[in-house]
This record gives C-alpha cells, sequence and structure tokens, in this order.
C-alpha cells in the first residue's frame, strides 16, 4: 500500500478534485454557510469518490467552535432517559450536530466532565431529568455556552427549559379517578426537590380538591420505592405515581399481600416500554419523548444563533394510556 493511500484525505485533495477553492469546500461542510448549489454538488461529488470525512478536531481548532453538543443526565439505566436518548440524537443530527454524552451520577466526576466537555468547544449543552445540579448549568452559561434543560426547574439568564405538561397530566389522571369512582388517592414520588415529582404532586392538589390524597416521598424513588410507598398506602383505591417505575414497583409491592382485601388500582407517568409488559399493563400518562427533544433542540438552535435572547418555557402536551392496571 502506497503512503498517500495510508494517509487522510484533505480538503485539499476535494478542491483540487472537484475544481473549486479549498473555501468552498469548507463552506459546503458547514452547516448554515452559503454556497452556490452547482458548487455544492461538484464537492459532495468529489468528496463521495475520495471518501473523504471534515475533521472535526481540526475545524474546532481554527474556529473556536465545534458541531458538538453537550447531553448532561444521571442515570443511563433510566428507562424514560434511555427512550429520551434516542430522538434526541436524531433531532441534533437533522442541524448537522453530534452529541457528548456525559453521566452526571457521580458527584466527583462532575467537574472533570465539565472540563472535558470545555475541551471539545461544544456549540451548547442539553440537561436532561434527574441529578445533575443546576450548577452545572451555570458554569457553561458563564461561557456564554447556550443551555437547554428538559424536565427541569431553572430561572437562569441564557437558558431555556422544556417540560411534559404536567399540570394536564394530573388533570387528566383526577378526571379519570372521578370517572371511576375513586376518592381515596394516594400520590407516590421521588423526594419533594425533584422537579417531576414536586410539580406533578401541586398539579394533583391544585386540580383535585374533591379528592382525599394520602402522600410518600421517597428519596431516589425507583422501583424499590414504589414497592415500599404501595404497601404503606394500600387503604387507597388508587395509587397514582409520579413516574413509570414507582408505579411498576407498587404493582409488584401489592402482589405480596395476602387475604380478599381489594388493592388499589395503579398508575404512572411517562410511558416507558415496559409499562406495556404482560405483567404490568400499565395504565400511565405518556410523555411525547419526540416532541421533548424537537423543542430542546430548537430552542437550543436558536439560542446559539443568538445568545442573548430572553430565557424561554415550551411545555409538550402529554396524554393518558389505558390499559388494565387502573
Amino acid at each position: 500500500m502506497s503512503e498517500k493511500k495510508k494517509n487522510w484525505v484533505n480538503a485539499e485533495d476535494v478542491a483540487r478534485l472537484a475544481g473549486v477553492s479549498r473555501s468552498a469546500v469548507s463552506r459546503t461542510f458547514t452547516p448554515g454557510a452559503s454556497v452556490a448549489e452547482k458548487t455544492r454538488k461538484k464537492v459532495l461529488a468529489a468528496a463521495e469518490t475520495l471518501g473523504y470525512q471534515v475533521n472535526i478536531i481540526a475545524r474546532t481548532m481554527i474556529t473556536g467552535s465545534s458541531n458538538f453538543i453537550g447531553i448532561v443526565t444521571a442515570g443511563f439505566d433510566n428507562p424514560f432517559r434511555s427512550k429520551l436518548l434516542s430522538p434526541l440524537v436524531h433531532q441534533l443530527a437533522l442541524h448537522g450536530f453530534m452529541p457528548l454524552l456525559m453521566n452526571a451520577d457521580d458527584p466527583e466526576q462532575l467537574a472533570p466532565s465539565l472540563k472535558q466537555l470545555l475541551s471539545y468547544h461544544v456549540a451548547g449543552v442539553i440537561i436532561t431529568s434527574g441529578a445533575p445540579p443546576l450548577s452545572l448549568a451555570e458554569e457553561y452559561l458563564e461561557r456564554k455556552i447556550p443551555v437547554t434543560l428538559i424536565n427541569r426547574d431553572a430561572d437562569l439568564a441564557g437558558c431555556d427549559r422544556v417540560a411534559s405538561d404536567n399540570a394536564q397530566g394530573m388533570q387528566l389522571m383526577a378526571d379519570y379517578c372521578r370517572q371511576r369512582g375513586w376518592k381515596h388517592v394516594g400520590f407516590i414520588g421521588e423526594e419533594r426537590r425533584n422537579f417531576s415529582t414536586e410539580d406533578r404532586y401541586q398539579a394533583l392538589l391544585a386540580c383535585a380538591p374533591d379528592l382525599t390524597i394520602a402522600t410518600r416521598f421517597i428519596p431516589g424513588g425507583g422501583y424499590a420505592a414504589g414497592k415500599a410507598a404501595a404497601l404503606e398506602l394500600r387503604s387507597s383505591q388508587v395509587l397514582l405515581c409520579a413516574t413509570d417505575m414507582l408505579a411498576l414497583g407498587a404493582i409488584d409491592g401489592l402482589r405480596t399481600l395476602n387475604g380478599d382485601n381489594p388493592r388499589p388500582a395503579v398508575m404512572g407517568f411517562d410511558d416507558i416500554p415496559q409499562a406495556d409488559w404482560d405483567p404490568y399493563h400499565l395504565t400511565t400518562i405518556q410523555q411525547d419523548t419526540e416532541g421533548l427533544a424537537q423543542q430542546a433542540v430548537d430552542l437550543l438552535m436558536t439560542r446559539i444563533a443568538q445568545f442573548d435572547l430572553p430565557s424561554r418555557h415550551r411545555a409538550v402536551p402529554v396524554k393518558l394510556i389505558i390499559r388494565q392496571s387502573a
């Protein structure tokens, strides 16, 4: 194999074969850059022939910016966040951006991970629901790096928010309870400082003053928490759970009860894939992950183009999915 074949094809090679300037090649592969259609076709044809790939790292060093977007989350094993990642990656790709995933589960790794993202000159950051502290968003904003939050709450300059419409979701739950004649409700949530839990709980209180509500808030949440809380609230007619994982745990917890006493119905919030599994058939509020991703990326793109816009918030509609658990 010749030495030339061992080397990467560069932009000069493409420009030479296409009969255009080096800058025309650069503009062709820069999202949003102006280039004549005839020139673009010639460049793309030459790039295809040579097997050319843009050197992202080199471009970053030259321009001081990149097409990388940081996605910061905690709990990659959480089914809802896993379900959200796929449409996020897809939406970013449609705009010519690539994701860099950062796991914020370990507090000791937050500072090194922050520096790692900054070293890639990320064009923006998306922070999803979960444990990442909002101080992390402030670190990026101080550097004029746009931030979009998904299912989080913050009032930060240069920061936009997208969240499922929790008020709508809890209204749907409350209305369904009334239709079924359930007046004694149990609410199971994660710890009160969790945005989704608190927002959904407050929405339930606002829309259901006619219902008697018992509550359990379990730090950390998750399957085991739902299982334990269900046993404490077993005298309720229905258990409204702030997440599907809490609801799945609640269903299995209730299955351990002996005797002929009626067990409460169970409803969740998310519509993770496991909700439709045979052992559960969970009635739940479905979050629109495609809509959340599309709105989040749209806000981020406009913020990248103009950082000093006022902070914005968008609520994404939800819907009730009725199965057999309630």
